[in-house]
């Protein structure tokens, strides 16, 4: 984008010793003022140059150059500031739009068909044109194509003990931050953000998700060691866990991340402390229990209440968006499915949530459209958009199906 600019810039230096005028035109004095116009001598089609239609404001990002343009050959281009991503749509328009370069005004100089104007008009002021534009490029405000993040993120999540070397001999599947704001459409703002709910890590310059493996193994050591050193799950402290986690052969980078995936750090006069919540290590707990399919839920309630660490207490709530109940005959089933795991546009998060199921209600299909955030549409917009409601009686339950 900046290079663009700076081609159109040494380009209007170029029209500048021609013919101009758009000073001129701007200093029209108002209704019925009227200006000459011509064909600079350098008109033509000049297709490095296209209109952009910008709000007021976007027009800092843009003036002082904080925009790019992203998107690999094959995607649709978006632009994007240092926050937000913009869909880049060409809109055309039946009237005809003169692109008349700066400079002062000056007499005529060619008609239409590149031949000298006569004398009488000549003495008149005009303005040159040197392109007719069809059309302009409107920015909207779309959401960060962060489906793409996930892929690549998933190609090779870091395990224990992986050994990089020197980083050069094997990058295939591995990304740094300047890769991925070249593969992914989004502004850095926002993809900092999809890097932090998918709970990735910088390792080694490249940015890691950390395979499910190993970071129960981490997760269980941690907790194995609160117990053996008389840690309140609340209150670890900071140099103590990482002191013996290391002493064990983990990393301070890897040990760091899992506390930080599992709970909250906490200054206090002492040190530094870790808070676990308990709802995220429960959750990861029954994630664990329900890795080989589907369970009746009895007993999938009673796998993963004895799993949980000492003092944590299972409860159901905690995996809204995270399982799928089932009645079948006399039991209940369930088995995982995580809204994490669907597609991150509504079209397509809609269509995946019904081939799972062809009917849904309410209370079950929310927890999986909740954290859909498109710009401009509320999430009843999009529910509408995308699902019709049916409602069998007035006291009954809706009752969503694919639109």
């Amino acid at each position: 984008m900046d290079a663009a600019m700076e081609d159109a810039g040494a380009t209007g230096s170029e029209w500048d010793r021609g013919s101009g005028g758009a000073e001129a035109v701007l200093g029209l004095a108002g209704a019925g003022s009227s200006l000459s116009v011509c064909y600079h001598e350098a008109f033509g089609p000049h297709a490095d140059l296209i209109l952009l239609e910008a709000g007021d404001d976007l027009l800092p990002d843009l003036l002082q150059g904080r925009v790019t343009v992203r998107g690999r050959p094959e995607e649709e281009a978006v632009l994007c500031t240092p926050s937000a991503t913009y869909a880049m749509k060409f809109v055309g328009t039946s009237n005809s739009m003169f692109l008349i370069p700066p400079g002062e005004a000056v007499a005529a100089s060619l008609r239409p068909d590149h031949t000298n104007e006569d004398a009488t008009v000549a003495s008149d002021a005009s303005a040159s044109i040197i392109k007719v534009a069809p059309g302009s490029i409107e920015l909207v405000r779309t959401a960060p194509r962060l489906d793409k993040l996930r892929s690549l993120l998933r190609e090779r999540p870091y395990v224990l003990d992986e050994d990089l070397g020197d980083g050069s001999e094997d990058r295939n599947g591995l990304y740094t931050w300047q890769d991925l704001c070249v593969l992914v459409q989004s502004s850095d703002s926002e993809l900092l953000e999809g890097l932090n709910s998918l709970s990735a890590v910088e390792i080694d310059r490249f940015w890691r998700t950390v395979d499910v493996g190993s970071v129960n193994t981490v997760l269980d050591m941690i907790l194995h060691n609160s117990v053996l050193h008389d840690w309140l799950p609340n209150a670890l402290p900071e140099t103590g866990v990482l002191s013996v986690m290391e002493s064990d052969g983990f990393t301070h980078k890897i040990v760091t991340h899992c506390l930080s995936r599992f709970g909250t750090k906490v200054e206090q006069e002492a040190g530094s402390c870790w808070r676990l919540d308990e709802r995220l290590v429960c959750l990861q707990f029954a994630r664990r229990a329900l890795s080989r399919g589907k369970m009746k839920l009895n007993s999938f309630m009673d796998k993963w209440e004895r799993s949980l660490p000492s003092g944590m207490r299972a409860d159901l709530q905690m995996l809204e968006g995270e399982v799928l109940y089932e009645r079948l005959g006399a039991e209940t089933w369930v088995h995982a499915f995580s809204v994490a795991d669907l597609p991150l546009t509504p079209a397509e998060r809609f269509a995946a949530l019904f081939r799972e199921r062809p009917r849904w209600e309410w209370k079950d299909l929310q927890p999986f459209i909740r954290d859909l955030r498109v710009p401009g549409a509320s999430s009843e917009g999009l529910l509408i958009k995308y699902a019709r409601r049916t409602q069998p009686s007035a006291d009954a339950d809706p009752i969503f199906t694919a639109r």
